[in-house]
């Protein structure tokens, strides 16, 4: 009977040891992807007002076809990308991100040619949406920074031996942080048309 209660007590302490792996794992988990809940949350706020800011132009100018087109078109295909929380991995976050890159830049588009429109620039509704958005991106940037540092605890302790071998068996992968377009490092060319 006293040579099993070794191999007894191992074995409960190994099974102790790799439930609390799993809880921590678990909890670290949960707060990468209430994070990213964060983030997508900006993004859908960012949606909501590009939508309200394509009509309150189309309502206020006779404004140009083809920049209001890719406003909704860039819009409708940022929606269109969804990432599963459970598993963010570098590719998904490489697409999400060129989606809402896409999107950026059609807005800003939009942003400058409304500056040949004196009329809209001045129309109240404009400028409150305008400055809302501005603060909406903020707020994307902020959510973005709370993820990757929601991310970094998680892949540090699911990386780090021996925690690596119940993790990487309990199914918990390293996740992707969020990582800024190719290109963004470089300061943008500013050109003012005085024409």
């Amino acid at each position: 009977m006293k040579k099993w209660i070794i191999p007894v007590v191992l074995i409960v302490l190994v099974g102790l040891w790799a439930m609390n792996v799993n809880n921590k794992a678990v909890e670290l988990d949960e707060n990468v992807t209430k994070s990213w809940a964060d983030v997508e949350s900006s993004y859908q706020r960012r949606n909501d007002l590009i939508g309200n800011l394509v009509k309150t132009v189309q309502g206020a100018a006779d404004f140009e076809k083809g920049t209001l087109e890719a406003v909704i078109n860039a819009r409708a295909k940022a929606t269109s990308v969804t990432i599963d929380p459970s598993n963010i991995t570098p590719e998904q976050l490489a697409k999400f991100n060129q989606a809402q890159s896409g999107l950026a830049g059609a807005l800003k588009s939009l942003l400058v040619t409304v500056e040949r429109y004196p009329e809209l620039k001045a129309n109240q509704n404009f400028l409150e949406l305008q400055s809302q958005l501005e603060g909406t991106e903020n707020r994307i940037n902020v959510a973005r920074d709370r993820f990757n540092a929601a991310v970094e605890p998680y892949n540090n302790y699911v990386r780090k031996m021996p925690t690596k071998i119940v993790a990487g068996f309990l199914g918990f992968d390293e996740k992707g942080y969020y990582k800024a377009d190719a290109g963004s490092e470089n300061a943008p060319d500013v050109e003012f048309d005085f024409k």
